[in-house]
């Protein structure tokens, strides 16, 4: 069985679309980051930068210890090393979707989270920054755009770099940077919503509003 500790942000649904995707056992557990939960000293003595997701593996193959693992990519690749599944072993294909999940964690989720800082939470107006925000994610797009024209998926089949990527970008209108006229970006998108696995991973936990869906790998739901 493996613990999840989460919120309904990008970072949050990578984690539980791969574990529903895997169809591998967990339980949820929900942080309340608006009260500070997650700088809490039980939580930072499994994540001491304070940020969520975090997993608990209690089925580490015989280690006498559990396991825990925080930042969102390494429990992707962790996730993908334990199943042989969503991340190839060959060096060819290992390589391209590592190389496609550094680009959500060093370029997508920065740029798009500020993007989103500063057209919704940030205390002032700051046009030089929204801009500056706003145009890198666009152009970050237009890359996975310019990719996508010739690939179904970023490294070949489907894998955790699909995930990753789809998880922060399915929300680009929050940070009100648009996809229009991206169809090769646009198209993907439209097959990430239709797997069954994104659709039950991005309902945990559920986003206000969706209290009453839960979705099906999640044995339990605990509000922390």
């Amino acid at each position: 069985m493996i613990d999840l500790y989460t919120s309904p942000t990008p970072n949050g649904w990578k984690v539980a679309i791969a574990l529903e995707e895997l169809e591998l056992p967990y339980e949820t557990h929900v942080l309340n980051l608006s009260e500070g939960r997650q700088h809490q000293e039980w939580f930072k003595k499994m994540n001491p930068n304070g940020r969520i997701p975090v997993i608990v593996d209690h089925d580490t193959n015989g280690d006498a210890d559990d396991l825990t693992i925080f930042e969102s990519g390494a429990i992707l690749i962790y996730l993908g090393e334990k199943t042989g599944r969503l991340l190839p072993t060959e060096k060819y294909g290992r390589m391209a979707v590592m190389q496609w999940l550094m680009f959500q964690m060093s370029g997508i989720g920065p740029m798009q989270g500020q993007a989103v800082a500063f057209e919704r939470y940030f205390p002032e107006d700051v046009p030089p920054a929204r801009q500056r925000y706003h145009n890198e994610t666009r152009r970050l797009y237009e890359v996975l755009d310019y990719h996508l024209a010739d690939n179904e998926w970023l490294a070949g089949n489907y894998s955790i770099a699909d995930i990753a990527n789809w998880s922060w970008i399915r929300s680009h209108k929050w940070a009100r940077v648009p996809t229009d006229g991206l169809n090769h970006l646009e198209r993907w998108m439209a097959a990430m919503a239709a797997r069954p696995g994104c659709q039950r991973g991005v309902l945990v936990p559920p986003s206000p509003g969706k209290a009453e869906l839960v979705a099906k790998g999640g044995a339990s739901i605990t509000t922390l």
